[in-house]
């Protein structure tokens, strides 16, 4: 066996790379939180500056994701993660030395938007799909996306005992050579069994028609909408919202934590369940039970022992949407252009982490409180699983033709 060649790319070799892969572009941006108070501090800032360009970056990365899918799903996975190594690295880097809001909103809203779309667990996650057997593709998901909240386990916590140490200029380059790790990562890609599997009887054009003729996957696309405007809403503010509050940024580290470890049980019992039980029953209740936990958060005493039971409880419904989400674009459309499809679905999560961000630093800079946005989070949730309840998860006729034939 040559180590040359594609044979020692096995597809435990290919899941193990993946899953690195999706730890460091998501446990990257998890820690951008931390950087808020003390870059808008040092560099006479208001909140809404630094908001503005996690906003923008979120909004990239929405936009750059079905360009990435697309992409992915032509030519294979290892090209696109490899281009979005090499802009994460370069942004988190440029990110060190900014000085105005300018650079702040080139390197960490567009490059870093552009690194995280071409090297996230929406094309790693597609492309481990596309290994297995539809039934296992829920579950494949849900142990990809869990291995994305490993990030915030393993990543938030080196950015704070980082920015701790050497403060927040070294710290986010000590985070770009983590990121650029990504770029050796997608070589074990190359040449592996995630390849591409288009339907030869469906363009690009057709895929896309036939996606958008589709109600449930327009009511699916909605939906995402709300889980994004939490997710970002959370990540970036939590800790400043807690240094408002007395408490310390251990408090907000420690927390964003807890909601990496329990998204990993949350995202692997998510993908579990949805291949045995039906997707968008689940998501109706993934979305309720955010509003109910973030309302019970809001109306107890803030301390630090009710924020940890926030972060736990936050943690297990956080990213459990992404397998099932994903899993009825794959279940209604196939695996072909799951993720290009998916990819489209994400513009709206990004949309909403876009207005949950800025929304955050704009509102607080005008009212001094952030308590809008954390229940406008709480009504939008409601909302998500109203949305969810009607959709058609159901096989489109032309894969039952297929299947058929």
């Amino acid at each position: 066996m040559s180590l040359h060649g594609a044979s020692w790319r096995t597809p435990a070799i290919i899941m193990a790379a993946g899953a690195l892969i999706a730890l460091i572009s998501l446990g990257v941006r998890s820690s951008f939180g931390l950087f808020l108070a003390p870059m808008s501090a040092d560099l006479g800032w208001g909140r809404e500056v630094f908001g503005l360009a996690l906003a923008v970056q979120n909004l990239v990365w929405g936009l750059a994701q079905p360009i990435a899918g697309g992409l992915a799903d032509r030519y294979g996975p290892v090209r696109v993660l490899t281009v979005g190594g090499v802009l994460y690295a370069v942004g988190v880097w440029l990110m060190s030395v900014t000085t105005d809001p300018v650079l702040l909103n080139i390197s960490a809203g567009l490059l870093v938007g552009m690194g995280i779309a071409f090297s996230s667990f929406t094309i790693v996650i597609a492309a481990l799909a596309k290994m297995v057997a539809p039934e296992k593709r829920s579950l494949v998901m849900g142990l990809g996306t869990a291995a994305g909240s490993m990030g915030q386990v393993v990543v938030v916590p080196l950015g704070a005992a980082l920015l701790t140490n050497f403060g927040w200029v070294e710290a986010l380059f000590w985070l770009s050579l983590v990121a650029a790790l990504i770029i050796p990562l997608a070589s074990v890609f190359a040449g592996g069994s995630a390849g591409r599997i288009l339907p030869p009887d469906q363009s690009f054009r057709d895929a896309l028609t036939e996606a958008f003729a589709h109600r449930g996957y327009i009511l699916l696309t909605i939906g995402f909408f709300v889980c994004g405007f939490q997710v970002a809403f959370i990540t970036v503010h939590l800790p400043a919202y807690l240094g408002d509050n007395g408490l310390g940024p251990t408090v907000g580290a420690t927390a964003l934590m807890l909601v990496g470890l329990c998204n990993i049980a949350g995202s692997f019992a998510s993908g579990w369940a949805g291949g045995r039980y039906s997707k968008k029953y689940g998501l109706v209740f993934i979305y309720v039970a955010r509003s109910i936990v973030t309302a019970a958060y809001l109306l107890m005493p803030l301390t630090e022992m009710s924020t940890y039971a926030f972060a736990i409880a936050m943690g297990f419904l956080w990213l459990s949407t992404v397998p099932l989400t994903y899993g009825i674009v794959g279940q209604v459309f196939g695996p072909g252009y799951m993720a290009m499809l998916s990819g489209i679905t994400f513009v709206s999560h990004q949309v909403g982490s876009f207005i949950g961000v800025w929304a955050g630093g704009a509102l607080y800079d005008a009212f001094g409180t952030y308590e809008p946005v954390w229940w406008g989070g709480v009504i939008l949730g409601v909302l998500a699983a109203f949305v969810h309840w009607p959709i058609d998860d159901r096989s489109i006729e032309r894969q039952k033709a297929g299947a058929a034939a």
